[in-house]
């Protein structure tokens, strides 16, 4: 059994609450820190939690306690993982790591010089469609990545912090975006640098300092582009999409808007629908297993079983700075208006990639461009010639 002190009484937590007592039957909470007393008692109340407090440290620092599951605002995560590090106790963490590379790279040295376990929770590369997605990128069924693109998008965050840009360090971008770089680089390749943003962002409906919308492009070094859409401004519920396209396939995934489960109610007997749902009247789009779909219980599994194992998760700090690393880059774009540099002090992947070679020889004197069969049964192949770089097509039966 896992015991885990829970920092954080409020939507994430509990979303994080019922997968961890509910999933490998084996994990229990045994203290909760909300910064509320009356927070912190009905958590306790309601997860069977024996220790319940106001003060961060005397929870973290209980000797029944294995790790740390920090599910706070994101002005309090450096704090938190101090004082896990002051006390050897072995953290994980909601996303986004910090709220900037700063700070991201601040725990993450903390951490490692700690010599403590360190996970980074996020969720959305944990998805069923996303493990099987991946599995067959990493396969090479879809060849040679260029092009990944993550979207999530939905009305806005359930609580207040995140509104407050000195709270929460920004608006969609770095709450949304954070989920769209981790996904990306990982279908492109976590060892492959990121080198440059592209971003517009705005507040565009909403009366708050952050961004409410943002668009970026991400370069990778090896010549592969990212994409993420964000928004608080998206009407109809929450609103999850990546898209995978290399040199041999493609994969368009649906997360949760759409998910094969539709129903119509008048609202008399609904309560809850599902994450973001904007309304519990007319045409429904619950979701079976949120925790499951959302990627809770793969994401904790991998947690606890590596903490057993003795080994790093899927998704340390490490990932968690990179992301801060390229949404920085993202922020500075948008106030530019130009390509900014991704600034990464800690790199640990590969370097000097370029471009994978994508010439495919048809014969000794041409590359093909395509090779097709037209609709009138003929096939046909498109070159270019080597030394000209005349493009010309030959009909070959």
């Amino acid at each position: 059994m896992t015991r885990i002190a829970m920092l954080g009484s409020g939507f994430i937590g509990r979303f994080y609450a019922d997968s961890l007592q509910g999933y490998r039957s084996k994990d229990k909470i045994v203290t909760i820190y909300s910064r509320r007393n009356e927070s912190a008692e009905k958590f306790a109340k309601d997860y069977q939690v024996p220790f319940a407090t106001t003060n961060m440290e005397e929870a973290i620092n209980r000797p029944e306690v294995d790790v740390v599951c920090i599910a706070l605002p994101n002005n309090l995560h450096e704090e938190a993982v101090m004082l896990c590090c002051k006390h050897k106790k072995a953290v994980i963490t909601t996303k986004p790591l910090g709220r900037n590379a700063e700070e991201a790279k601040r725990m993450l040295e903390a951490v490692e010089k700690a010599g403590i376990f360190n996970g980074y929770l996020e969720d959305l590369v944990y998805t069923p469609k996303f493990l099987k997605a991946h599995e067959s990128v990493k396969s090479g069924a879809l060849g040679r990545i260029l092009w990944a693109k993550s979207r999530e998008t939905h009305p806005g965050p359930h609580s207040d912090w995140f509104w407050d840009l000195e709270q929460a360090g920004g608006g969609c971008i770095l709450d949304l975006g954070c989920h769209c770089v981790e996904i990306t680089r990982s279908y492109i390749g976590k060892d492959i640098r990121p080198i440059e943003v592209m971003c517009w962002a705005d507040t565009q409906v909403k009366p708050i300092d952050a961004e409410d919308h943002a668009i970026a492009l991400i370069k990778y070094e090896n010549g592969a582009i990212a994409q993420f859409e964000v928004s608080w401004t998206f009407r109809g519920g929450l609103d999850l999409r990546d898209e995978v396209m290399g040199t041999e396939g493609t994969i368009w995934i649906n997360s949760f808007l759409r998910t094969g489960f539709e129903m119509f109610t008048t609202g008399k007997g609904a309560d809850y629908v599902a994450e973001k749902a904007e309304s519990n009247t007319g045409w429904l789009f619950p979701v079976g297993d949120e925790l499951n779909e959302l990627g809770y219980n793969h994401m904790f599994a991998d947690m606890f079983d590596s903490m057993e194992k003795g080994i790093q998760p899927k998704e340390t700090f490490y990932d968690g700075y990179i992301v801060n690393a390229v949404l920085d880059a993202a922020y500075r774009s948008s106030k530019s208006r130009q390509w900014e540099p991704v600034k990464l002090d800690i790199w640990r992947g590969r370097t000097g990639v370029t471009k994978d070679s994508h010439l495919i020889e048809y014969d000794s004197e041409h590359y093909l461009v395509k090779e097709e069969i037209t609709h009138y049964g003929a096939k046909k192949v498109i070159l270019k010639n080597k030394e000209t770089g005349k493009i010309t097509e030959r009909v070959i039966a």
